[in-house]
């Protein structure tokens, strides 16, 4: 890369959310869009303009923004968690678009870490390295199926081993109605999903933790509910006839359109799985 500081610069890597309280993008306000004025009288945000304190993308931005000497920057990610979803595993992959830089090179690694510092526990990247702009169409536009663990809690029902056995394995196709949740920016129409029940581990109380292997633009939440019949056949259903809820939900894996893993670029290099020195300590 030339020592000349360009129009745009981009900056690839993976992060992985270690919070349920921290959207990927900035999360302005629906009524007042953030504008600096009507955000003033605006009782939905009390005038902050957001309804989250920092994202992702501001809590990357703000230092590679600095070390690249601009305040302007784009965040494009390989899709996007829920706010209170955790993105764990090796994290997902995402670009920064920095805007009219004053520094062409600065030092990648050491931003990395300083982003590490400032927010740990809440917020890690790794592998940051110099990109470019056809990677954010490839990123954004890519079918990547994901692996899900969620802890469901029972409304309904018990928990039947025999019924596990034979749910575990099946690649099974959902209906899914565009969600409740959604539907302000969604078109309501029926989706066609695959979801492959991978493992259940009963839990303390009349839960259990569930991983599944999902399709592109699963709706998972819903999946596990089934949202009064908008997803068919739901978890419950699959598992006996349970009516189920999602407690928590967390991504595990970022993977390939069929379940295979992603492969990576030149440059990238494997993080140290999240919390893997804990038994050294």
């Amino acid at each position: 890369m030339s020592n000349r500081p360009q129009a745009k610069v981009f900056v690839e890597g993976r992060y992985r959310k270690l919070t349920r309280d921290l959207p990927q993008t900035v999360f302005h306000c629906p009524d007042c869009k953030g504008h600096p004025r009507r955000r003033r009288g605006c009782e939905k945000c009390e005038g902050f303009g957001k309804l989250t304190r920092d994202s992702v993308q501001e809590l990357v931005g703000w230092v590679l923004g600095k070390g690249f000497g601009t305040r302007k920057h784009k965040f494009h990610g390989s899709g996007r968690e829920d706010v209170d979803v955790r993105m764990l595993g090796r994290g997902r992959p995402f670009v920064l678009e920095l805007i009219n830089p004053s520094v062409a090179q600065p030092d990648l690694a050491a931003l990395e870490t300083l982003v590490n510092e400032r927010n740990e526990g809440r917020l890690e990247v790794e592998g940051l390295h110099f990109s470019e702009k056809d990677r954010v169409r490839v990123l954004k536009e890519g079918k990547h199926a994901k692996r899900y663990s969620a802890r469901v809690r029972i409304d309904t029902g018990t928990l039947d081993s025999e019924k596990v056995g034979e749910a575990l394995g099946q690649r099974v196709t959902l209906q899914q109605q565009t969600p409740s949740r959604v539907a302000h920016r969604r078109a309501d129409k029926v989706r066609e999903r695959w979801v492959e029940l991978e493992s259940v581990e009963p839990l303390d109380e009349g839960q259990f933790q569930v991983t599944v292997l999902t399709e592109h633009g699963t709706y998972v939440k819903e999946f596990i509910s089934g949202e009064v019949g908008k997803t068919a056949p739901s978890l419950g259903e699959l598992l006996g006839g349970l009516e189920c809820t999602c407690e928590e939900l967390d991504v595990l894996e970022i993977l390939q359109e069929g379940g295979e893993p992603l492969e990576e670029r030149a440059g990238w290099k494997a993080p140290t799985p999240f919390g893997a020195g804990l038994d050294e300590a």
